[in-house]
């Protein structure tokens, strides 16, 4: 509806004819009350005369006995009688429209009204719009500032966690060379992942599980990794561990058996042959260490 309030009436309105015949049918106050309810809800929906629920929706019989409060059978003599009439039309789709509402009512006056409304709707859907809009940004803004914290905390986790490793490489200095072979160690398990790169967390809590095992065990296991099962993620070397008592460790150590040790790039064969496990782990180039190359001491 667009807040039309009134419409007019003609004070000559009982002296024309269709009326005075109107008023010799039965029910005739009644029919009449539904003529002025019909006027009063075309000035409402302000259509050119037309009257309907909405602009896809014709009001049915049924529908306007409701809202006008009367008998449908009389609703409907009313409807028959004003359409005989030639005071309404009813086209194929059922939408009713006062005839000549243009000649009775005050189209200019409506018609501002019209306009009225639909810029102050155009308006409403800009506010509306803008609105959203903002919403849209504050909620972008303060998804931003979530991955910010996020990362934050990742760099403090990470210097947390550079701390903790540094901290806990000397429980393991007894073993000769362990910084050197800890770098190599981790390079081996930095390329089982596909991004090439490996949590200091993840470096931290496996250190952490070596902890209960003897030294011997631990640098036997990480020999044994390196130069046997690369390829094979930190869970295995865990796994050598379990499976190793200190005085195998040692035995194996401490065998001299001859084979051939593999660069550290490209895979290519080494110039010199050394016993297994007795590789002197400072002479190897870690200059492509990647996001390892920090574990050592004084960094």
């Amino acid at each position: 509806m667009n807040d039309v309030k009134w419409i007019k009436l003609s004070t000559n309105m009982f002296e024309d004819e269709k009326i005075r015949l109107i008023e010799q049918m039965p029910d005739a106050d009644t029919i009449l009350i539904i003529w002025v309810k019909l006027l009063a809800q075309a000035g409402r929906t302000n259509a050119s005369g037309y009257i309907y629920l909405s602009e896809n929706i014709p009001y049915t019989d049924e529908m306007l006995a409701t809202i006008f409060n009367r008998p449908i059978s009389t609703v409907r003599l009313a409807l028959e009688t004003f359409k005989q009439f030639g005071m309404i039309d009813i086209d194929e789709s059922s939408f009713i429209r006062i005839s000549n509402w243009e000649k009775h009512q005050n189209i200019e006056g409506m018609e501002r009204i019209r306009l009225q409304n639909r810029e102050r709707k155009r308006r409403q859907r800009e506010r509306e719009n803008k609105h959203l809009e903002n919403k849209n940004v504050t909620s972008r803004d303060s998804h931003a500032t979530e991955e910010e914290r996020e990362e934050e905390r990742e760099v403090d986790k990470d210097k947390d966690y550079t701390s903790k490793i540094k901290d806990l490489l000397p429980v393991f200095s007894p073993i000769k060379n362990f910084n050197e072979l800890n770098k190599k160690y981790w390079d081996v398990i930095r390329e089982t992942r596909k991004t090439g790169k490996i949590s200091k967390s993840v470096i931290y809590n496996t250190m952490k599980k070596w902890e209960k095992y003897d030294l011997a065990v631990i640098e036997y296991a990480l020999k044994s990794h390196i130069e046997m099962h690369a390829g094979k993620k930190e869970e295995y070397t865990i796994g050598i561990m379990r499976n190793t008592s200190a005085e195998e460790a040692a035995e194996r150590l401490n065998e001299k058996v001859t084979v051939p040790l593999k660069a550290i790039n490209g895979g290519k064969q080494h110039g010199t042959r050394q016993s297994s496990y007795e590789a002197d782990y400072s002479k190897y180039d870690f200059s492509k260490m990647g996001n390892v190359s920090w574990l050592q001491e004084g960094n």
